[in-house]
């Protein structure tokens, strides 16, 4: 099993798709780097000899991938948060940032509905006529 930037790539898939496995890396990217390596994209990643995988490894170091991408990516939601904008308010409050409507949508971003409705009768007795709970030693 190659192993790429941390990420044990499955040696049955092509190449060009197991390397869109490692976070940051899509299929643009994968090509490129595929190229720069003077590797095919046809060839699957178990048919790799150990000079194309360093090829391609080395190439891959080149991007921010993996921990690093992570990493960076949280600093600037971070910053946004530390400086106070728009932005930086919308993710401290699990909203969408980038202006879409949230009256109707939104659903994946703001979680699972929390429906707040009426009581019917019977609750609403028994919650009225329960007696409050007193503490005796």
């Amino acid at each position: 099993m190659a192993r790429i930037a941390g990420i044990d790539l499955p040696e049955n898939k092509k190449i060009d798709y197991a390397l869109t496995l490692i976070y940051g890396i899509g299929w643009e990217r994968a090509r490129n780097i595929l190229k720069e390596a003077d590797v095919s994209g046809d060839t699957r990643t178990g048919k790799l000899s150990e000079e194309e995988v360093a090829k391609i490894a080395k190439a891959v170091e080149t991007y921010s991938v993996e921990g690093d991408l992570k990493r960076e990516v949280r600093q600037n939601i971070q910053r946004l948060r530390d400086i106070g904008s728009y932005r930086g308010t919308r993710h401290a409050r699990n909203l969408p940032a980038r202006g879409q409507r949230t009256r109707s949508n939104a659903r994946t971003k703001r979680g699972l509905r929390k429906t707040v409705g009426a009581f019917k009768k019977e609750a609403l007795t028994k919650m009225t006529t329960a007696k409050p709970a007193t503490n005796k030693k």
